[in-house]
């Protein structure tokens, strides 16, 4: 038992703790248990701050020590809970919240974070009912109330996600969580400018929240009104901060300088499912020569489908990060030593950037999720290609040093259930329909504007527009506030599967890329299916992946260089109707013929572009023991 004097010291810890002055806390709350190991209440106390700190490692033992000398505390056994799910073992937390619940059944905070449980494991039914049973035992309990908002974001039911962080926002105006929270949802249902303006709010409040900053970096490439040097400032004031919060001093790092032996090759990602990102990962990830590389895939993400299935299989090491703290995926990473780790993420969605301003292997290399600068010193390189990125343009809005290593960056796997190209309306005798197929938020005032233009000089022309979370009502007013004509132009939600929403294809033309952030899956989809694509080039790479596609299918013919030039091409593929009837019959052989389907190349230039790198880390580590050895003697 404390003595009265530790006491007092214990609750002056506890009002540092409340208040958020971590340090404060655990240095009283260290210093209380070097006298009194044992005690239940300083053990608990201090676990709590620990995994607070996202430190779960350190918080485990103690709270473990904590439950042995009370294991009947529903509190303790619930940060247990909390902590073993930060370390990725979740149905452990799942037995230690389901022990504070039978202690505590009535307790709205445990079956909140037993809900946030499940949310990681992807038991989304079992999310759901947990989130709304604290919320029946405490409907002014805002923390459930965000919970459940996240887990119906996550399954796509934006809308009511929305609903849900209003509603953690009335009962708490500061609640910062369901700030960040709504602001992913309104990404989800493309409304961008609210987006921003509650992530600047959330970041007013919680400057040093970095995922949050990361997330609205990703927000600003949409921008049309953003210059590119606004862009760079913006990212490196994100790498700074991230930089700055990383340990000076980093453990050293195990990685035998031996320019050509096998590699040990890391990917993490949030995307290796079905998502674009596997569409281009996965044929490179199949043809990689195991003799050079051991292949080792971090998945970051609950969903577990089909495709991760696949890509396990051809992985010598497979880790599911989901739910796991920054520490845990960190020491699990540095555990595995990997030679080259490639970031598949930048700065969309939930991304690990800010541990690789921590160095977790000797060459850190950002490759096609993300079409900017991570703003990261840390990050050594960045791969490309010399027309998404010219020689010389681009080098200076980066942190990394480009590697422009094959005719096109990506390496594009059609879907094996694509249906054969069909006739479109204008080669069937109705009127020629131009279409994209684009998320919402890509298509800038800029792009609309255009449209119009070009509406306008097709006065028989209709569009067609399809998108994830089309709101017809909503995306209508945007339209006409546009000014686009609206009886001219027809609006697609998502269809069920792959071959229905490649079938869609069907009914357009001429594809439409929009601007400043162009597509790259829309454009190959449209291009398998036998549709031209009309691009504009821009000034930094996300406006010339376009360009970049229809340069190494052979079409660079589709590639404006201005405004009018766009309307020139698109009108001149609209008039020559022969011509788009030969593109639909043979526009898919000319792919399979293109860079952008060698697979096998392209595999072979990833893997001499990777070990490029390797070499000139061991160059500057054989250089530098040189040194030292001359210094020495």
């Amino acid at each position: 038992m404390l003595s009265p004097a530790q006491q007092n010291e214990l609750q002056s810890a506890v009002v540092h703790h409340l208040a958020d002055r971590f340090d404060e806390a655990a240095g009283i709350y260290e210093r209380i248990r070097a006298q009194a190991p044992d005690d239940f209440q300083v053990n608990h106390l201090l676990g709590a701050l620990r995994h607070q700190q996202g430190r779960a490692r350190e918080a485990l033992p103690l709270l473990e020590k904590a439950r042995r000398r009370m294991p009947r505390s529903a509190p303790t056994l619930m940060c247990l809970g909390l902590v073993l799910s930060a370390l990725g073992r979740h149905r452990e937390a799942e037995k230690a919240l389901g022990a504070s619940l039978t202690l505590a059944p009535n307790n709205p905070e445990g079956w909140s974070n037993l809900g946030a449980i499940y949310a990681v494991s992807a038991r989304t039914t079992e999310a759901i009912a947990s989130f709304r049973r604290a919320i029946s035992l405490q409907p002014d309990y805002a923390p459930a109330w965000t919970g459940l908002g996240a887990v119906l974001q996550a399954s796509g039911r934006s809308g009511e996600a929305v609903e849900c962080q209003n509603r953690a926002l009335e009962l708490e105006p500061q609640n910062t969580k369901a700030r960040f929270a709504r602001a992913q949802a309104l990404v989800s249902l493309h409304r961008p400018d609210e987006a921003l303006a509650d992530f600047d709010a959330h970041l007013a409040l919680r400057p040093g929240h970095h995922q949050a900053r990361s997330f609205r970096l990703f927000l600003l490439n949409y921008r049309d009104d953003f210059s590119r040097e606004e862009l760079l400032a913006e990212h490196l004031a994100y790498g700074r901060a991230v930089e700055e919060a990383a340990p000076a001093a980093p453990p050293p790092l195990p990685n035998d300088p031996d320019p050509a032996r096998r590699l040990r090759l890391a990917f993490l990602s949030p995307d290796l499912r079905g998502h674009s990102v596997a569409y281009f990962i996965e044929p490179l990830l199949a043809r990689l020569d195991r003799a050079q590389f051991e292949v080792v895939l971090y998945h970051d993400h609950y969903s577990v489908d089909s495709t991760s299935e696949r890509l396990r299989k051809g992985a010598a090491i497979w880790r599911h990060f989901s739910g796991w703290a920054d520490g845990a995926v960190e020491d699990a990473i540095r555990a595995d030593a990997p030679d080259v780790l490639v970031d598949l993420a930048g700065h969309t969605g939930f991304n690990r950037l800010e541990l690789y301003a921590r160095r977790l292997a000797p060459v850190q290399v950002a490759y096609l999720g993300y079409p900017a600068t991570t703003g990261l010193r840390a990050m050594d390189y960045r791969l490309t290609d010399a027309v998404a990125d010219p020689v010389g343009e681009t080098d200076h809005l980066h942190t990394e040093s480009l590697r422009r290593f094959a005719p096109t960056a990506w390496a594009y796997a059609p879907p094996a259930e694509a249906p054969e190209p069909a006739l479109s309306p204008g080669l069937c005798g109705e009127a020629v329909t131009f279409g994209s197929f684009n998320a919402l938020s890509k298509l800038s005032a800029s792009t609309l504007a255009l449209w119009r233009e070009l509406l306008a000089a097709a006065r028989d022309a209709r569009l067609v527009l399809k998108s994830s979370g089309l709101d017809p009502e909503r995306f209508g007013r945007q339209l006409a506030a546009a000014g686009l004509p609206l009886e001219r132009i027809q609006l697609l939600t998502m269809a069920p599967d792959v071959p229905a929403h490649l079938a869609c294809y069907a009914k357009v033309d001429v594809a439409l890329d929009p601007f400043p952030y162009n597509g790259t899956t829309t454009t190959c989809e449209a291009l398998w299916m036998g549709v031209p694509v009309v691009t504009l080039a821009g000034d930094r790479h996300i406006a010339r992946v376009g360009a970049s596609l229809l340069t190494a299918v052979g079409h660079p013919e589709w590639i404006a260089q201005s405004r009018e030039d766009y309307i020139r091409i698109a009108l001149g593929l609209a008039r020559d109707r022969a011509g788009r009837r030969e593109l639909r019959a043979g526009l898919r052989e000319g792919l399979r013929r293109s860079p952008l389907l060698d697979h096998a190349g392209q595999a072979e230039r990833f893997g001499a572009a990777v070990r490029a790198c390797w070499q000139e880390w061991c160059e500057k580590q054989n250089t530098s023991a040189d040194a030292e050895f001359c210094l020495r003697t």
